[in-house]
């Protein structure tokens, strides 16, 4: 079994620049450098001091992953930590986490990873996929496989196939944006999934008003839940694993959803 080769920092900065749909000319400018001297380092002419990558990355608004990654292909140390969520340094963004998901209820809230896996649940959250199948329960399980899955909450969305092309474009646009090759796998696999024998067709169903969102419509015991919901990032985060986090949250859309999610949290 062959090593795989060690990444060279020229390629992976071109294909960095490249991505983001830049020039050599655009890049440099902004990093005021010349042309010439980003055209070396993106073929290995010249060896860019540590500064002036950590620099470039910022520039690409690359993942703090990558900006490490691009670090060790140029033979330079780590930048940006890594801590565990339960870990000691991170004790304070956890508990900041976990206030909001109580905050949220009644409404459903979740905190996932890069890869879309589950990190943190709230109650209703839970409560809301208690009736998936257990095996796309298990560690690490994935919310997007959660959602689309056909033994997952498929069946419950009233509006799968309009919810289907919402999730599917975003996944589409971070898989282009951070070049992540799990998102890709995963990308493959959520479009691979058949359309359940009564799911409306993309581009031939609308939620109702309003207008300006796209909303998950979910039965429930206590009827349809009529839900938008919002993602919230730390701002400033300087450890990969805080980088990578983000807590979506689910808040009705109209009165009677409201009542019902506090019907259902009611039912204990």
């Amino acid at each position: 079994m062959r090593d795989t080769p060690a990444p060279q920092l020229g390629p992976l900065l071109r294909d960095w620049r490249q991505r983001r749909r830049l020039s050599q000319l655009d890049l440099a400018g902004d990093a005021r450098i010349s042309t010439r001297h980003l055209s070396f380092i993106e073929t290995g002419r010249s060896r860019p001091s540590r500064g002036l990558i950590l620099h470039l990355g910022e520039l690409l608004e690359l993942p703090l992953r990558e900006r490490n990654r691009l670090l060790l292909a140029a033979g330079f140390a780590p930048h940006f930590a890594e801590h565990a969520l339960a870990s000691a340094p991170l004790q304070p963004a956890l508990e900041a986490l976990q206030h909001l998901l109580q905050a949220q209820d009644p409404n459903p809230a979740v905190v996932v990873d890069r890869h879309w896996n589950l990190v943190l649940a709230n109650r209703m959250a839970e409560r809301l996929l208690a009736g998936v199948a257990p095996d796309l329960l298990q560690p690490n399980c994935n919310v997007l496989k959660l959602t689309l899955h056909p033994l997952g909450l498929a069946s419950a969305i009233i509006n799968l196939g309009e919810w289907r092309a919402h999730l599917l474009a975003r996944l589409r646009r971070q898989v282009a944006v951070d070049g992540n090759g799990e998102l890709s796998s995963l990308l493959q696999e959520l479009s691979g999934y058949a359309p359940l024998p009564d799911e409306d067709q993309p581009g031939g169903y609308r939620s109702p008003a309003p207008d300006v969102l796209v909303l998950l419509r979910l039965r429930s015991p206590a009827g349809e839940l009529r839900l938008f919901s919002t993602i919230t990032v730390f701002g400033t985060p300087i450890d990969i694993t805080l980088s990578e986090l983000a807590l979506e949250s689910f808040y009705p859309a109209d009165a009677d959803t409201a009542e019902r999610l506090r019907a259902l949290s009611a039912m204990g």
